[in-house]
C-alpha cells in the first residue's frame, strides 16, 4: 500500500465580508476590529417605534445635535472589539489582583498611618456612586448611540466604570470594614462637600442628547475629577506614608490613560466633521465646564486641604490645553 501525501493551497473565494469591501473599495484582508465595528449598525426594517419617545426610530441619527455624512469615520485607536477588549482587560486584572495580594500579604494595611488610611475612605469610597453613574451614562450612550464605532466602546466604557467602582469597594474593605461603605454612601448623599458633584450626576441622568451625555461625564468631568483624585491626592498620601493606597489605585490611572486616546479621537473627529459641530461642542464643553468646577471645588478641598484650590486650577489648566488641541477649546478665559 502507498500513501502519496501533497500539499493543496486553498484559496479563499474573498478575502473578508461583502459589506467591508465596499466600505474598503477592494476585497483585500480586513482586520478583526474592522470586521467587528464596520456597518454593523441596523439602518432599516425597525418593527415599531419606542414608545417613550415616538417622534424616533429606535435607532436614529437624530438623537444628538452632532451630525455627521457617516458615522464610521469614528475609530478607537485601542482597536477595541470584544476579543481585545477582554483581553486588554484581563491582563490588567491579573496586575491588579496583584497588587492587592502583594499588600495584603505583606501587611501593608496595618502599618499605614491612621491619618492616611481616614483620609483615603472619606475621599475615594463615596466615589463608587460617581462611577456608579458613569456606568449608567454609557450604558445610555451605547444605547442610544449610533454606529458601532460609538457604541461599541461606550459599552466597553460602561463595564470599566462598573468594575471601577467594585475596586473602589474592595478598597474599601481592604482599608476598613463594611461599616466604611455605609459610611461613605451617606456622605455622599449629606456631606457638604459632596452634594455639588451629586447634583452634577444625577442632573446627566436627564440629558436626552447622547452626545451632550458623552462630552458632561467622559470628558469634562472625568477629565478634572480623575487627575485630582488619582494623581495629586495620590501624590498627597503617598508623601505621608500611603504608598499601599497608590498600589491599589493604580488601576484607575492605567485606564484613564489608555480611555483617552478614545475619547480625545472621538471628541476632535466630531469637531472637524463641520463647524456646526464645532460649534456645539463649544458650547457644551463651556456649559459643564463650570458646573465640574464649581462641584469640584469642594471635592478638592476635602482631599488636599489647603492644596485643593491650586491643584484643581493646574489640573483646569491641563485640561483646557488638552481640548484646545482637539479643537473644542472651551469659551472665555480660563478660572
Amino acid at each position: 500500500m502507498q500513501l502519496d501525501l501533497r500539499t493543496v493551497s486553498i484559496r479563499p473565494k474573498r478575502q473578508t465580508f461583502s459589506h467591508i469591501a465596499r466600505r474598503l473599495g477592494a476585497d483585500k484582508p480586513a482586520s478583526r476590529y474592522q470586521e467587528g465595528t464596520l456597518d454593523l449598525q441596523v439602518t432599516h426594517n425597525f418593527h415599531y417605534r419606542p414608545y417613550w419617545a415616538p417622534q424616533f426610530e429606535l435607532f436614529d441619527v437624530r438623537r444628538t445635535a452632532i451630525q455627521m455624512a457617516d458615522w464610521y469615520t469614528f475609530k478607537d485607536p485601542r482597536q477595541f472589539y470584544y476579543g481585545t477588549y477582554t483581553l486588554a482587560r484581563a491582563r490588567q486584572q491579573e496586575t491588579t489582583e496583584g497588587a492587592f495580594s502583594f499588600v495584603e500579604e505583606r501587611g501593608l494595611v496595618p502599618n499605614l498611618p491612621a491619618t492616611v488610611r481616614k483620609q483615603a475612605l472619606a475621599v475615594l469610597l463615596p466615589l463608587r456612586h460617581l462611577e456608579w453613574g458613569a456606568n449608567m451614562n454609557n450604558d445610555f450612550i451605547c444605547a442610544y448611540g449610533y454606529g458601532t464605532a460609538v457604541t461599541q466602546p461606550a459599552l466597553f466604557h460602561a463595564m470599566d466604570r462598573l468594575g471601577i467602582a467594585q475596586y473602589l469597594t474592595r478598597i474599601g474593605l481592604t482599608l476598613g470594614s463594611p461599616d466604611d461603605l455605609d459610611a461613605a454612601k451617606q456622605a455622599w448623599l449629606d456631606a457638604p462637600a459632596w452634594q455639588g458633584l451629586r447634583r452634577y450626576v444625577e442632573d446627566t441622568f436627564v440629558l436626552e442628547d447622547w452626545f451632550d451625555l458623552f462630552v458632561a461625564q467622559n470628558m469634562v468631568l472625568d477629565g478634572l475629577l480623575y487627575p485630582l483624585a488619582y494623581q495629586h491626592f495620590d501624590v498627597a498620601l503617598t508623601q505621608q506614608g500611603g504608598t499601599a493606597v497608590s498600589m491599589l489605585t493604580q488601576f484607575m490611572r492605567d485606564w484613564k490613560a489608555e480611555s483617552d486616546k478614545w475619547l480625545d479621537a472621538t471628541l476632535k473627529t466630531a469637531a472637524a466633521e463641520s463647524p456646526a459641530n464645532a460649534a456645539q461642542l463649544h458650547a457644551w464643553v463651556s456649559k459643564w465646564e463650570a458646573r465640574a468646577l464649581e462641584a469640584l471645588a469642594p471635592f478638592a478641598t476635602l482631599a488636599l486641604g489647603e492644596a485643593g484650590g491650586a491643584a484643581l486650577n493646574e489640573v483646569h489648566s491641563q485640561w483646557r490645553g488638552r481640548l484646545t488641541k482637539l479643537g473644542v477649546a472651551p469659551q472665555g478665559a480660563a478660572a
